[in-house]
């Protein structure tokens, strides 16, 4: 099966750093289908505005694409974040790829984001691990950022390999250099389980690698 990914420019906040960063969500087409990999911001007004949100609509950007949200069949998302998770509700037909730690983790933690990621009647397909969710398309545990976060990796068919790496890395700076003291505030809930997920990530061997909050793409 042939996979091709698209970015979506979905936002941009005021990163930890204090500049603006951008965020991403990406489809990957195959034939007869799409899934979407995060859908972008929602949350209470106040963490929009504490985080200096610009968002936009994921059906707006989708329309770029000579796409609808009907077009999408599944949803898979890296972890349940505002910035992450926070249009779900635009794809109530379609399932949510999430790891079961991760949705335990945000109902304790975030419960003002039950409207956004755990409305009624969503439908979750609950993770335990590494996963395939379709030929060419699977999900890899990599905890740190947060406990259940996971990272997408899409093999295109034609020999090589992409991970959409949600925040396992920020930028590529973080990516690039695991063992740096210097991390950002909340890059790592837990250092050595962050830095143990960069390691397996690394080692799919993947050509590129697609940062959420970040532009660039790191090429192997």
């Amino acid at each position: 099966m042939t996979l091709e990914i698209r970015r979506l420019q979905l936002a941009t906040l005021q990163g930890v750093d204090g500049n603006e960063w951008p965020v991403h969500g990406f489809v990957v087409r195959f034939t007869g289908g799409a899934a979407l990999v995060d859908t972008g911001v929602g949350g209470p007004e106040q963490w929009l505005t504490s985080w200096r949100v610009v968002n936009r609509s994921v059906a707006a950007a989708l329309d770029e694409l000579d796409m609808t949200p009907g077009d999408i069949g599944l949803v898979i998302n890296t972890h349940l974040h505002f910035d992450h998770c926070g249009q779900n509700a635009v794809f109530k037909h379609a399932p949510f790829y999430v790891q079961r730690s991760e949705l335990s983790r945000a109902r304790t933690e975030s419960p003002q984001l039950t409207g956004w990621f755990d409305f009624m009647n969503a439908r979750f397909e609950l993770l335990d691990g590494d996963a395939d969710v379709l030929p060419g398309l699977r999900v890899i545990a990599t905890p740190g950022h947060t406990v259940g976060h996971q990272s997408v990796v899409v093999d295109a068919g034609d020999g090589t390999c992409d991970v959409l790496i949600g925040d396992a890395a920020y930028q590529p700076r973080q990516y690039l250099d695991p063992l740096s003291d210097e991390l950002p505030d909340g890059q790592a809930s837990d250092v050595t389980a962050w830095r143990q997920s960069l390691g397996r990530i690394r080692s799919v061997e993947p050509d590129r690698v697609h940062f959420c909050h970040h532009t660039d793409i790191v090429h192997s």
